[in-house]
């Protein structure tokens, strides 16, 4: 029989919790409550006072075409990301997982890119992309194909995208990895045994047991597309051309730091926070039916 231990100090559960409490206090409630204020006042040209307009910014935000379009574009855009990042890392976590020799290396160098920060990232790949500079640009020019995203919304939009995932397929690989190899061989030599082919061991066993593992890897990586690429927008296109890859989080940026707009910035930030929450509430409630435990 096990002894359970107790402790008698009644306040030491508070002090071990304070620092974590501290934390999401002072980098998220704060902040999230002065955003709250801010939306609901504009400040003057000069940015010495501000009036009280209630529910004015927000109005004003969906009665504006640029915002409204910014909905689409982080859609696309999180869309985009969230399956060429799941979908490389699941393919490369398989071949890893049936890596007889060098696997330790192989995983280390699919690790890697996680550690790049998402400035360094954006910066990489528009160096490759670049028109006139690039060395990606020029063999797609050699091949015939008019590559220019500094002027095309789509190849900006393809380009982001593809660097955005590429930062987060390191982190859905491990989880991936770590899941197949959670999953007993003996289900998958019986399913041989039986004749099925590897695709169908795929579909039928490894997959569904890998539900809980996509599930959360889903939430994860669409709040990554909403959040976590600004620095890849920003470095490789600025939100451009055209604001073809200007997300909702890159607009709360250029409105309120740019274009010292700091009510309707707050208000951005706002419809952001309740719109990933919406979001990540019904991926919960009718996704994870679908997750089998």
């Amino acid at each position: 029989m096990q002894r359970q231990v107790v402790f008698n100090a009644r306040f030491l559960p508070y002090l071990l919790l304070a620092p974590q409490l501290v934390v999401t206090c002072v980098f998220f409630f704060y902040p999230a409550a002065q955003a709250l204020y801010q939306s609901a006042f504009v400040a003057d040209p000069f940015g010495l006072k501000s009036s009280f307009v209630g529910f004015a910014n927000f109005k004003f935000l969906f009665l504006d075409p640029y915002y409204l379009a910014s909905f689409q574009t982080t859609l696309v855009f999180s869309g985009l990301v969230t399956l060429f990042a799941m979908s490389l890392a699941l393919w490369l976590a398989l071949l890893a997982d049936r890596l007889i020799h060098g696997d330790n290396a192989y995983r280390t160098l699919l690790i890697w890119p996680y550690a790049v920060a998402p400035a360094v990232a954006g910066v990489t790949w528009m160096f490759m992309f670049r028109p006139g500079v690039g060395a990606l640009s020029w063999y797609l020019e050699q091949a015939g194909y008019q590559w220019n995203y500094v002027l095309n919304g789509g190849q900006a939009m393809a380009l982001v995208a593809a660097a955005s995932a590429w930062k987060q397929v390191s982190y859905n690989f491990l989880f991936f990895l770590a899941g197949l190899q959670a999953i007993p061989k003996s289900l998958l030599e019986a399913a041989a045994i039986d004749g099925a082919g590897f695709w169908r061991r795929f579909a039928t066993i490894v997959f569904p047991l890998l539900s809980p593992t996509t599930f959360f890897l889903l939430v994860v990586n669409v709040i990554y597309a909403f959040f976590d690429t600004f620095g890849v927008i920003h470095t490789i296109t600025s939100g451009g051309p055209q604001q073809a890859t200007t997300t909702l989080v890159y607009k709360v940026y250029a409105d309120g730091f740019v274009g010292q707009d700091i009510g309707s910035s707050a208000a951005q930030s706002v419809v952001l926070l309740f719109l990933v929450g919406a979001l990540t509430v019904v991926q919960f409630r009718y996704i994870e039916k679908k997750v089998h435990y």
